[in-house]
């Protein structure tokens, strides 16, 4: 169980950082929940690798700069295409 848990981890943190992806992204391609994409890459994976840990950090720290960036061009092209 502990295994299946570990590689999980390590699968979803190649992942975000192949693609560059958000953990909504990551959570939709490995069937679990935001919560627990966020949880295994900000809390457990650093028990698994450190090194992988600061480069997803990292990309997760831009994410969540970018986040606003993103929420207004949503707001943006939903109110162009109402006009």
């Amino acid at each position: 169980m502990k295994d299946l848990l570990e590689t999980r981890v390590v699968d979803e943190a190649r992942y975000i950082l192949k693609y560059r992806s958000t953990v909504r992204a990551v959570a939709k391609i490995f069937g679990v929940s935001k919560s627990t994409v966020h949880h295994d890459l900000a809390h457990k994976l650093l028990n698994i690798d450190a090194k992988l840990y600061r480069r997803v950090d990292a990309l997760l720290k831009f994410n969540l700069s970018m986040r606003c960036i993103r929420g207004g061009e949503a707001t943006r092209r939903k109110f162009r295409k109402e006009k």
